[in-house]
């Protein structure tokens, strides 16, 4: 049965356990589903702008304890689950990513819309730290999570454009600059330094202040 047939989200919105519904969507899609909560968290905050901050909170801790289901599956499953799950290119990509910004592929991945349960497996499979990979979950889904049903708090049916077409390309678009940012700081300033200016950049825009 496909979840997402037409009427599907509407059939959810009426059934008195939809609450249940929202749960299970932000558990499972932080560790093995591909179905996210916002399909369904949207309307309902739209349907009532009043309570979209505290589902927001919800979500945010059922994706969570889904984070850390996907750790744990990863942990005991290892790379060969990885491997059966996705493809060996993507998980390659995950595990350089993991080299290369430690949690901060986490937090990227929890605040993006990147398939997050991709990164909560494999952080279990490559023995991420794991109390540096809750904290991080914990801040990067928060984040997305509130953002999104703070704008349905503040602005109600007037934002759900932005919100559907835009926000995840405004998200990717922030996160790729700060990325850039990080990386112009780690690379390319130590040559700067190094082979241009003979000293540190702040000596260099600031050393008239002394």
């Amino acid at each position: 049965m496909n979840l997402l047939q037409p009427g599907t989200v509407e059939l959810w919105m009426s059934s008195p356990y939809v609450l249940g519904i929202l749960g299970l969507l932000s558990f499972s899609e932080s560790s093995f589903f591909l179905i996210p909560p916002e399909i369904l968290v949207i309307p309902m905050g739209i349907a009532a702008p009043e309570k979209a901050l505290w589902l927001g909170l919800f979500i945010s801790l059922l994706s969570l304890f889904g984070a850390m289901f996907g750790y744990f599956l990863g942990q005991k499953g290892g790379k060969p689950v990885l491997k059966r799950l996705f493809k060996e290119k993507h998980v390659t990509s995950v595990e350089n990513m993991f080299k290369k910004y430690d949690t901060k592929a986490i937090f990227i991945a929890a605040f993006t819309p990147i398939p997050f349960k991709v990164f909560t497996l494999s952080a279990g499979a490559f023995d991420l730290d794991y109390k540096r990979f809750i904290l991080t979950s914990a801040m990067g889904r928060t984040s997305r999570y509130m953002i999104l049903m703070g704008l349905i708090f503040f602005f109600g049916e007037s934002i759900r454009y932005f919100i559907e077409h835009q926000l995840d390309m405004v998200v990717g678009v922030g996160t790729a600059a700060v990325l850039l940012l990080v990386a112009f700081n780690k690379l390319a300033v130590p040559f700067i330094e190094e082979k241009w200016l003979k000293r540190s950049l702040k000596d260099f825009l600031f050393g008239w202040m002394k």
